[in-house]
């Protein structure tokens, strides 16, 4: 086993493992739902996202085990004379996981691919209620230059 971590985008055989990433903490159990079979919701996301060339569903794998999920998008402003900046979502380690360095490595080939794609800048939103992410977050050196807001529709 090397532990050498590997980068690829998502196809459907993916798309149970990323749900259940995606559940696997306090925030996530209320919102998704992991059912024997997936509700059509996600596989029609799923198909929206991966059909569209501004975003990319990446799985990371380990040893040949999914041990990573993100979803990357790349905006293009008026803003910045015309910039390009990129999103990173959803972001999970698989709980087992957490504390090997893999977030950082995640971090590290994000940053790459939105340079690579153009971007002027990468950014996030990190709910208030994960105190330990947004310190990582800090610590990988990004910065809270916004107050966000949201309204649930």
């Amino acid at each position: 086993m090397d532990n050498e971590l590997r980068f690829r985008f998502a196809d459907l055989d993916d798309l149970r493992d990323i749900v259940k990433m995606l559940s696997d903490d306090i925030l996530g159990a209320t919102r998704e739902k992991l059912e024997s079979s997936l509700s059509g919701n996600y596989l029609t996301a799923f198909e929206k996202i991966t059909s569209d060339p501004n975003q990319e569903l990446t799985i990371v794998e380990m040893n040949g085990e999914r041990v990573a999920t993100f979803q990357l998008t790349f905006i293009q402003y008026l803003v910045y004379q015309g910039g390009r900046r990129a999103q990173i979502e959803a972001v999970r380690i698989k709980s087992n996981y957490r504390g090997m360095g893999i977030g950082t490595k995640v971090f590290e080939y994000v940053i790459n691919r939105a340079k690579e794609k153009g971007c002027h800048l990468l950014q996030l939103t990190s709910d208030k209620k994960r105190p330990e992410a947004i310190k990582f977050y800090e610590r990988i050196g990004f910065i809270s230059t916004h107050e966000g807001m949201k309204l649930q529709l």
